[in-house]
């Protein structure tokens, strides 16, 4: 009898833990040598795209680069740190550019943002960010650890134009 009632009980928890994990499935369960038939309802939550789309702002604009007040066309790279950077530039962010080693111009963005850097060989018009704080616009080649920012989509000639006659201000802004 002992053996028996320890069945019951096996096969009544086995239905709850099964009817628990039918999502949505109203199941039923009757044990045999007792009068009791147990329900059991579980429900899933659904989320609506409109539950989770809730963007920023930043999100759905298209971050600017302006050199010396001239719009620059640039491909931005998809990651977190364009998104935040992204986030800094919603109100407009002014960078004080300096030359460096002859390649580069470098400037702090004023904080730091996530970085995800490797290894990485630039090229003429490669932007990055550095040191978690610092953007670098290249207009000659570096190897070193960087996180990728994106690209500026000018002939290498125009880029050198822009960047290796001296000291520059850059603004990132969003459109």
């Amino acid at each position: 009898m002992k053996i028996s009632k320890l069945l019951v009980l096996g096969a009544l928890t086995s239905s709850l833990f099964l009817s628990a994990c039918s999502g949505g499935v109203e199941t039923s369960a009757t044990v045999p040598d007792t009068a009791a038939t147990i329900t059991t309802t579980t429900t899933e939550e659904t989320t609506t795209s409109e539950d989770t789309a809730s963007e920023s702002p930043a999100e759905e604009k298209t971050m600017v680069l302006k050199i010396a007040g001239t719009e620059i066309p640039v491909t931005w790279e998809d990651n977190a740190s364009v998104k935040e950077l992204k986030e800094l530039a919603a109100n407009g962010l002014t960078i004080s550019m300096s030359m460096y080693g002859g390649f580069e111009q470098v400037g702090s963005i004023g904080q730091r943002i996530t970085s995800s850097d490797k290894q990485t060989t630039t090229s003429t018009g490669d932007i990055v960010l550095y040191s978690s704080s610092q953007i670098v616009l290249f207009y000659g080649s570096n190897s070193w650890s960087y996180t990728r920012l994106g690209k500026i989509d000018l002939p290498d000639d125009k880029v050198k134009e822009l960047l290796s006659q001296g000291d520059v201000t850059i603004t990132l802004e969003l459109n």
